[in-house]
Order: structure tokens, then sequence, then C-alpha cells
């Protein structure tokens, strides 16, 4: 048996340490907030991807294709699916036109057909150039996580709450990791420390003396918002450019709205030989002045009746990416095993459902035995 520290309790921790606790291993998850899955895992889309949104990477839109029946049959209890899912393309400004999209849509064996007219009317025919109906869905994050402690408790994992892991350290055959909960520090021992904070993973390699990964992140709004009644059962995606989603948000009564040119404003790096900056610092000062009036008045271009949605609140979060991903807008994920010490493994992913590639490297390339 291992002792297993997993730090961070987004759905990637989670799920990870449940399967490596059902191994017959001793897994403790460490996160630094109140709660399970609020930050990262919370705020995004919600989207359950089928592939559709990566005509430009066929590898990340293949995976998605693999992971979706899978994480909706796994999860089926926080997925909704009662709404239509369509794709918009637009020629102003897009990177893809519509005979590529659906020629894309073929090679990943993804369901497309062009959408029925009442959906089409809803579009501005100068700004959209074709409308397909699609098959995606959404999932409820509370639900997700409910789920996900039910599970951790059946695994026998045990949970750490308000406890920031600020160091971790070479012990004899293993590691030593440094945690400081309301302002006390203790040492517990592992076998292995699995490095699953996403936008913060830097800031454990830092605070250890690690060499940092290089990764790009964004202080990124999300929108909730109330759709008019005929937009509550669908979502829309405008792609493939500076566009917009709008997406049923399953833990609320609301919609998210993101935009591709407004979600972010403002990135950074985390780059060899550059002074580290630590995400959550930056997220805890950050002078939060929404972009909605921005999103909404060029949104309203391409569908017209969305000027009468209305606006909610905003929730605010680090996305975190692998620099390359920038070019072709893939999601891999980035696993570095054994990273700067034996024992300390760095896990991220881009999307939900890169859980199942992230835990077959783990399978395939560290041995727990």
């Amino acid at each position: 048996m291992n002792n297993i520290v997993v730090v961070g309790g987004g759905f990637f921790g989670l799920y990870l340490a449940e399967q490596l606790a059902l191994k017959g291993n001793d897994v403790t998850i460490f996160e630094k907030s109140p709660l399970l899955m609020s930050r990262a895992s919370y705020v995004n889309q919600a989207r359950v991807h089928n592939g559709y949104h990566y005509p430009r990477s066929i590898l990340t839109a293949l995976r998605s294709r693999v992971s979706f029946p899978r994480f909706v049959s796994e999860f089926q209890d926080c997925i909704e699916s009662d709404f239509q899912k369509y794709y918009l393309i637009s020629g102003h400004l897009g990177k893809v036109t519509a005979d590529q999209f659906k020629r894309f849509c073929g090679r990943i064996g993804a369901d497309c057909e062009e959408a029925p007219a009442k959906v089409k009317q809803l579009v501005n025919p100068a700004m959209i150039d074709a409308v397909f109906t699609t098959t995606e869905f959404a999932f409820d994050s509370h639900k997700l996580r409910t789920i996900m402690l039910e599970r951790l408790q059946v695994a026998n994992v045990k949970i750490m709450l308000n406890t920031d892991v600020t160091q971790v350290m070479p012990a004899g055959n293993g590691l030593s990791v440094q945690v400081n909960s309301a302002g006390s520090v203790d040492e517990v021992f592992a076998d292995h420390v699995f490095n699953c904070t996403y936008s913060r993973i830097n800031y454990l390699l830092e605070s250890s003396g690690i060499e940092l990964i290089p990764l790009k992140h964004e202080m990124t709004e999300m929108c909730l918002v109330e759709v008019p009644d005929h937009l509550k059962k669908i979502g829309i995606t405008v792609m493939c450019g500076p566009f917009f989603s709008v997406m049923p948000f399953p833990s609320t009564a609301w919609h998210s709205f993101s935009h591709v040119r407004y979600t972010p404003h403002y990135q950074w790096s985390d780059a060899l030989g550059e002074d580290y900056q630590d995400s959550q610092k930056r997220y805890d000062e950050d002078e939060r002045h929404s972009a909605w009036r921005y999103m909404i008045a060029d949104a309203q271009r391409y569908i017209p009746s969305l000027s009468e949605c209305q606006y909610q609140k905003s929730i605010w979060e680090v996305k975190t990416i692998l620099p390359r991903s920038d070019s072709d807008d893939s999601r891999p994920i980035l696993f570095k095993p054994n990273h700067g010490l034996r024992g300390l493994h760095c896990i991220m992913g881009g999307k939900i459902d890169n859980i199942y590639d992230a835990l077959q490297e783990v399978e395939r390339v560290i041995e727990l035995s």
C-alpha cells in the first residue's frame, strides 16, 4: 500500500484520488478552500464536449468523441440533455467554413445536420452562413460534486479542507509534504504526491525549489444570464473565431454566456527565468469590471433576440492552458511524472472529460504496486 497525497479538490483531484484508493492505496486529498469543486470545476461552460469545438485540433476532437459517451454514462445523474445544441458558422472573421465544419464532423463521426427553419430564423443571415443541429450536453457541477463525495466516502479517501500544501521535499524513500491549516504547519509523509491544482501547479513547484512548467493564464469572466423563453431549451456556439457561446448552466436556472474576445480580461505566463506570480493572489486582488455590455453588443449582431437576455451576475476564474494551445485551440492533458522529485506528479486537463486520458497516462507510467 502506498501513502498518496492529492493536492487540489477539483474534479480531476477527486476522480484521481478515488481511482488510486480503489487500487488499495491510502489516499488523502488536501484542498485549500472550504468546499470541493468550487473553482475551475464550477466556473466554466459546463459543457460535456463531443468534439465539435475543436475543428482545428483533430486529436482533441477525437478524444472528446471517445470520452463523451463514457462520461455521460458514468455521471448520468448530473447530465442535462434536455436542450438542443446548435453550432453556427460565420464567415465574418471565422476560421472555418460551413463545408469545412461539416466535413470535420464527418471525420470524427459526430452528428451534424442542417438546423430546422425555425432555428435559422433566429440568426442574422448577413452574419451567419450556416446553422447545424448537433449532440452535446451540459453537466451540473453541484450534482457532480455530490456524486464524487459519495464515491470518495465508499473508497475511504480522506479529505482535508481549508488546508494549503505549501512545500514538497525528499524524505528517505518518499516525500515530506508541508501543509498549512489555519496557520498551523504540519508535515505528512507520502510515497507519491499528485499536484492537481490547475492554475496553481507552479505554486507548489516554486515553493519547493523545482523548475516551473511553462503555462499561460487568463483572468476570465463567465456571465450568467436569463435568456428569453424561446432560447431556454437551446444552446448556441458560434465558431470558429472571436465569437461566443450561450449554454444552459445546470447548477443554476440560467445560461452561461462567454465570448472568445471578452471573457479573458488579461493574461500572464509562468515562464522559466521569470518571477512567479501566484494565480491565487491575482485572483484575490483582481479588480473586476464586467465586460457584459461588450459581449451582448457583439452577440446580438448575430442573433438579434439575444438582446432580450437579462444579466444576472458574473463568475470569475483563472483559466490555464499550455502555451501551444493558443495556436490550434487544442486541449491536451499536462502530465509530468516525477517532475523535479521522484514521486511528485503534475496533472492538468483543459476540459472535464480529459480525466480519462489523464488516468490512462497515470496507470501507464507510474508504478504504484
